[in-house]
């Protein structure tokens, strides 16, 4: 499986690159026909840095953000991303605190926020940063329940998307399906390579993979 790999290379920053592998995945949600795999840049400092500044080109100046949601392990890109909206020159953000949180999750894969946490969202512009989106459930998912603690969620940001929006929310992303021409994600009743009886080559989430 690994010898099919290709390194995506985003056009605008040479430094923020990832791998791809063609086949069958399967996810939680769906079934995709390419693992991204987006650790190295969520673990090292210098791509996650770099990730974050081409993530806040497009958020820079327009959209005023208080607190940033980490999912997929992307913490570190969070702390990084709120660093450039905070101390740019024409940042909206310039000069203000902004919190970077990590939520819990329960069995229903809904959002948790323990009652230290909720004042960071509650009535705050809130950002939801993801590693990759694909059929954007997760996003809505998590939308929901920031609406529940009263959060004012602004936007989305990714490293991969395979759309600019969900429910009229933007997703800002460094890249997107034109990277990954290729990329394809099904409902698991619905999974065209399933009905062409092509093998699944393995479980796959924010962590990485299980071959099957």
């Amino acid at each position: 499986m690994e010898n099919r790999t290709q390194k995506i290379t985003a056009a605008q920053n040479r430094r923020v690159s990832f791998d791809v592998i063609p086949g069958h995945f399967a996810t939680s949600n769906s079934h995709v026909s390419a693992y991204i795999d987006m650790n190295g840049i969520k673990s090292s400092f210098r791509s996650a840095k770099e990730a974050a500044k081409e993530l806040a080109t497009g958020i820079y100046g327009v959209i005023p953000v208080d607190t940033i949601i980490c999912l997929e392990g992307t913490k570190m890109i969070g702390a990084f991303l709120a660093e450039e909206l905070s101390e740019g020159l024409h940042g909206i953000n310039s000069g203000n605190e902004i919190m970077v949180i990590t939520p819990e999750f329960n069995t229903y894969n809904q959002i948790i926020l323990r009652d230290n946490l909720q004042p960071m969202v509650r009535d705050k512009n809130v950002l939801l940063l993801a590693s990759s989106v694909s059929s954007g459930k997760s996003i809505v998912q998590a939308a929901e329940c920031l609406a529940y603690y009263g959060g004012k969620l602004m936007a989305a940001a990714a490293i991969f998307s395979d759309v600019d929006n969900i429910r009229g929310l933007k997703i800002h992303h460094i890249f997107g399906h034109d990277d990954i021409p290729e990329y394809s994600s099904y409902k698991q009743e619905e999974c065209a390579m399933c009905k062409a009886g092509k093998k699944i080559d393995a479980i796959v989430n924010s962590f990485g993979y299980s071959k099957l």
